[in-house]
Parts: C-alpha cells; structure tokens; sequence
C-alpha cells in the first residue's frame, strides 16, 4: 500500500495490533451465532510525509452505514464542550444570523444545535443515515453525503460557501485525506475560517493510547503533517490550540493561504518546534512504540487473571470503539468482563463486536454491584466515575486501562 497522503510506499510499522471487527458493528442478538469479519489493525509510518496510518482500507460505507452505533449527544461532557466552542467562535469571529456555518460529520446535530439557538443559519454534512435523520428531526438541515470536492462543489451551488466550516474527530476518519482537504477549500469563503479538532499523535505516542486505533480512523495525526496536507491544497494553519479532550486533542484554525487578515501565530510555530524536537521526523521514534503496548496488554491481563483468581467481578462501563481495540487485542471476553454498560439506547441489549461481550443500560450496575467497573472510555473518566459514584457504597472501585492498568475509589 502506498501512503494515502503523498503515495509513498509504506514499510515501516508503527504498531501492529492483530485483526479486529470494526469497532461500532454491534452484534444484534440475533447474529449472535453468527460469524463476523475482521480485518488487519496494522498502523504503519510513511517514511517520506510521517503520516501514521493503517495499511488497509474498510470501505468508509461499510463503517458509517445506516445503523452507525455511535451519537454524540450521550456525553455531557462532549455537548459542553460543543457549547463552549460556539460560544468561542461567536465571540473571536463574530459569527451571527448574518454567517453560514457548515459542519463535516455533524453526527446526530449535537454541535450546531447551539448555533440553530443563536439563530445561525447551518448545515451538517453526515454519511450515516441514522444519525442523520436524528439531528434532521431536531431541527437541523442535514445532508446525508459523503465530503469531498465534488460534493463540496454540490453543495457550494445549492448553499453557498461556509464562512465557519467545522469538523471534530472527522478528518483521522477520511480515507482521501486529500479529497476531504480539497474539498474544504472549495466550501470556504475567501474570508472564512476553518476549525478541524483529532487526537494529537504526541499524545497517542507519548500515553500509550493504542485503543484509539481503530479501522474508523484511517490516519494518526500530527501537527506537522496536517500542515502539510493544508498546504498542498492552498490553505494554511494560522493557530492551534491544545483540548484535553479524547485524551489530548488539537484544534487547528485554517484559512485561505492568501488571506493576510490571518497571520501565522506563534502556537503553531511552538507546536511544531515542539514535535520536531520530540523526534517525529525521525522513523526511530516511532519504532519503540509497539513494544510498548504489549507491556501494556501484560498488565491489564495480570490484574484480571489475578482479579477472578481472587473471585472478583467485573463489569465494563462503555461501548466505544477504543474499547472494542483494547478488549480484542488483548483477548478479553466474558471470562474476564461479564458485561458492559452504555448510555445509548442504540447500543443496549447488543453485543461487542469480536468479544461478544453484552450490553446493557448503567441501572445494570447496581443490580449486580460488580467488584471492579473497567471503564472502556477512559478519556471520560471523571465524568463516568462522578456517574457512578454509587459503586462505594459496597466497596467497588474503578479500573483503567490507559496509560497503563490504574485502580482507584
């Protein structure tokens, strides 16, 4: 396979985490008996550009189909944070009734429902159709299309060009990254501004964040190669800001290369000072990074076989993608995990995919008040254990599993 940035061919592993289902293919109980496929979860390094990404392509209809299982709106956390970022932008850009704000991947309206309260005018762009009807019956004009530059090209001719044209944890998921990109410039205003937030690679490498690779994101990404892609198609990074959210995120600021009313800040210059420093063009930084996540899978395993050993009961909270990653690498099945639970009505009374895992509403938990609640989602931590606090009053504790195996009350 050739990089699917600048067609180089790939050598040079970055990790190698086995064969997997994808991630949000829950078993209805029906095909419980059923087999699934699973395909190879093997992240590779350019050698030429350093993307980080995976050396097979799941077709993206195959993953964001009609019965997608993930709606951001079942976060409180993540509906703050969309919050809290339209109220950044009305304030920093003046978006008002009389700007167009456009979002890619806009999932079930969870984001640009606080700009429909402004009284914004919006448009979502969103490939599966479950989610989508779901924030079309909340009010939100939705079209259900893949992104790229023809549809970009469409849309321009029925809505115009965006002046905020937004996307959160899309552009890892895209597999023409070049598409998407080139696409983004055709749908931005000569004026307009663009925020794309993702997973920093520094924070994936430098915290062991493995679980977060899965067949939905194509590519890993840094600063520095993001700069790269934007450039390639005539837009530019003129600031950036680091999120704690997804476990260290950045959220880019792009426009028009040949917009001076946006100069180039010093974030983004620090910010990739910082990632050169740290090694990322060096193909030896990445090279230490699988030993790693075997050191971790060690011991997450170690304390659930001594765990049961002891007779203790586990369940999980959480059905997200990175924890069907960790609970398929790492062979965990209902031997160790009786159960999960989830928020999302969509996902209750399935199955994880591969572990076969079943999943059940949070009331779950205390009916059969488990010793050990392993929370999958571990970027939500704080927000699941003040959830959940219920578990001490019969002495159960938490688990995580990232950076490595944690326990606390």
């Amino acid at each position: 396979m050739n990089c699917r940035y600048c067609a180089t061919p790939l050598h040079f592993t970055f990790v190698d985490l086995g064969t997997s289902p994808l991630c949000q293919d829950h078993v209805k109980p029906e095909e419980a008996e059923l087999m699934e496929p699973s395909y190879p979860l093997h992240a590779m390094v350019c050698e030429k550009c350093f993307l980080v990404q995976l050396n097979i392509n799941v077709s993206p209809t195959k993953i964001f189909d009609e019965e997608y299982g993930y709606f951001s709106s079942f976060s409180d956390s993540w509906l703050r944070h969309a919050k809290n970022y339209t109220d950044l932008m009305v304030e920093r850009f003046g978006i008002n009734a009389d700007s167009f704000v456009v979002e890619l991947a806009s999932n079930d309206g969870y984001l640009l429902q606080y700009f429909v309260e402004k009284h914004v005018p919006v448009l979502g762009v969103e490939p599966s159709g479950n989610v989508a009807r779901a924030a079309i019956l909340k009010g939100i004009p939705t079209e259900m299309k893949f992104f790229g530059v023809q549809t970009a090209l469409e849309l321009v001719t029925r809505y115009g060009k965006a002046d905020l044209l937004l996307g959160n944890n899309v552009l890892a998921h895209v597999p023409d990254i070049n598409d998407f990109v080139g696409g983004m410039k055709q749908m931005l205003n000569p004026g307009g501004v663009i925020t794309m937030e993702f997973p920093h690679l520094l924070r994936l490498i430098e915290e062991n964040q493995f679980d977060t690779i899965y067949h939905e994101h194509f590519s890993y990404l840094s600063l520095s190669t993001v700069e790269q892609v934007f450039a390639s198609q005539g837009l530019r990074l003129f600031d950036v800001q680091e999120l704690p959210t997804h476990g260290g995120s950045l959220r880019i600021y792009a426009c028009h290369h040949e917009d001076k009313a946006k100069p180039t800040g010093t974030n983004v210059t620090e910010l990739r000072e910082r990632e050169q420093k740290a090694g990322f063009s060096d193909l030896a930084y990445y090279a230490t990074f699988g030993e790693k996540v075997k050191e971790t899978k060690r011991k997450l395993l170690d304390f659930l076989i001594q765990a049961k050993r002891e007779g203790k009961s586990i369940a999980g909270y959480g059905a997200p993608g990175k924890g069907n990653t960790l609970l398929n690498y790492c062979g965990i099945r209902t031997d160790f995990v009786d159960y999960t639970v989830d928020r999302s009505p969509h996902k209750q009374g399935n199955f994880l995919p591969g572990t076969r895992i079943p999943i059940y509403a949070p009331e779950k938990i205390a009916e059969t008040k488990p010793d050990y609640v392993l929370i999958l989602p571990w970027n939500l931590r704080t927000e699941i254990s003040q959830q959940m606090a219920h578990i001490r009053t019969w002495g159960g504790k938490f688990v995580v599993p990232i950076p490595e195996t944690k326990i606390f009350e």
